[in-house]
């Protein structure tokens, strides 16, 4: 192909992989935050309308349940037409739940804005959308290229949850609604149609490199250990029959249980145990500014030391999360509290930067969105019965300990779970190979 009839993306001084990049870190940024901020809006919705922790909380969980069921169709979308339609269609969805919200007077619209919309939309345009496309655009620096561009859910946070918080303050959750649901539209839509589901699609390689002469070979896929395996041709019906399909969904369900089970009930316990609505506000903004450096660095190690070792690193971040957080109900202090951020900051959200790379390394081909697709019906539903059963076991017990220590266990599982899935044993990661 001539230079002067390439993509323009094709053309650029630098690699386009990377504006693919920086596009998935601002809508990172915006999208995560959006969907996290139903934290900051639990403790005044449940004061406004005297709903029960549970039913508030379970609207949460029901956007997550949804999304689980249109998770296999955005994963066929994304392998047939690519990130566009289905982060846009996200973006429009988020948007729409958003701006609605503030007209809401019963529990079924509450359920059918912030929870339907808003958490079916952030499905198509956060961690699992991406995870469909990203892992294409590099080979060498998958899980770093990767950790980067969902670094841009801390930025958010740390920029906007403390924000967003001092506006429900001074003029209500309704008008943090109308500002979100504006800064979805704003910030992500005009950036969607940049981006394109792999560098082939614009006559490029993976990492930039470049194209072969005709005459010249193909290079060895040295990281390849289990020939036959990776010699398939892996379509959904076939993965369906592996043990290590199922050993990933299990492992994808219980660390979104664990993690959506603190991140939608965490600033409401704290308030409960005596710290003030904003310092609970910037510890949920400041778990997401951690990871920041968290995500980077695990996700280069897991260039280096392989996939297995980093999904334990964050299984153990929240687990240490969960143990402090119980320790804050007898002992509220600060140090406790930093501890609890930082476990579940620095280690647990560098979860994200392997769960593609995880799958991808596994069931790698054409299929793979599909693929991906079907296990994220695992770990939305983990996302999804973590806010609320933790919310039933408080207001049955009246305490969170019970399922905080629920939540430890299935930490322990899930870490388990991915070692016996063994990437490891599919392809060796760069630094291994």
């Amino acid at each position: 192909m001539q230079s002067g009839s390439s993509p323009w993306p094709a053309r650029l001084p630098f690699y386009y992989g990377w504006v693919v990049i920086a596009v998935a870190f601002v809508t990172m940024a915006v999208a995560v935050t959006a969907r996290t901020a139903f934290s900051l809006l639990l403790p005044p919705l449940i004061d406004e309308y005297g709903w029960e922790r549970g039913l508030a909380a379970g609207a949460f969980s029901f956007g997550f349940l949804v999304s689980a069921l249109i998770s296999p169709l955005a994963g066929k979308l994304m392998d047939r037409h690519g990130p566009r339609l289905v982060i846009g269609a996200g973006v429009v969805l988020m948007a729409a739940g958003q701006l609605l919200a503030p007209y809401i007077d019963a529990p079924w619209q509450f359920y059918a804005t912030l929870g339907v919309l808003v958490g079916g939309g952030a499905n198509l345009a956060t961690y699992t959308a991406h995870s469909l496309f990203l892992p294409n655009w590099f080979l060498r620096r998958r899980a770093l290229a990767i950790s980067i561009a969902f670094a841009g859910a801390g930025i958010g946070a740390v920029l906007l949850l403390p924000w967003l918080q001092s506006i429900i303050q001074s003029q209500g959750w309704r008008a943090a609604c109308t500002v979100t649901g504006l800064l979805v539209l704003v910030l992500i839509g005009p950036l969607v149609p940049l981006l394109r589901r792999r560098p082939q699609d614009i006559g490029l390689l993976p990492d930039g490199d470049s194209q072969r002469s005709p005459g010249q070979a193909a290079p060895k896929r040295s990281n390849i250990v289990d020939q036959d395996w990776a010699a398939r041709d892996w379509t959904l019906a076939r993965a369906l029959r592996t043990a290590r399909f199922w050993w990933l969904a299990l492992a994808f369900f219980w660390m979104t249980f664990a993690w959506y089970a603190v991140q939608v009930h965490q600033t409401k316990y704290l308030i409960e145990i005596g710290f003030t609505p904003l310092t609970a506000a910037w510890s949920l903004g400041i778990v997401a500014i951690v990871a920041i450096p968290g995500q980077v660095l695990l996700g280069w190690l897991s260039d280096r030391q392989g996939r297995e070792l980093v999904w334990t690193l964050a299984c153990l971040g929240f687990a240490i999360s969960y143990a402090a957080l119980i320790g804050l109900e007898a002992a509220p202090n600060l140090p406790l509290l930093y501890l609890m951020v930082a476990a579940q900051g620095l280690l647990g959200y560098a979860a994200t930067s392997v769960m593609g790379p995880i799958v991808l390394e596994i069931f790698e081909g054409p299929h793979y969105g599909a693929i991906f697709g079907s296990i994220t019906v695992a770990l939305i539903a983990g996302g999804a019965a973590g806010p609320w059963i933790t919310g039933v076991i408080h207001d049955a017990t009246g305490s969170y300990r019970l399922a905080f220590l629920l939540a430890i266990l299935g930490c322990a599982v899930a870490a388990a779970a991915v070692w016996l899935a063994a990437p490891r044993k599919v392809r060796k990661v760069p630094g291994r190979s």
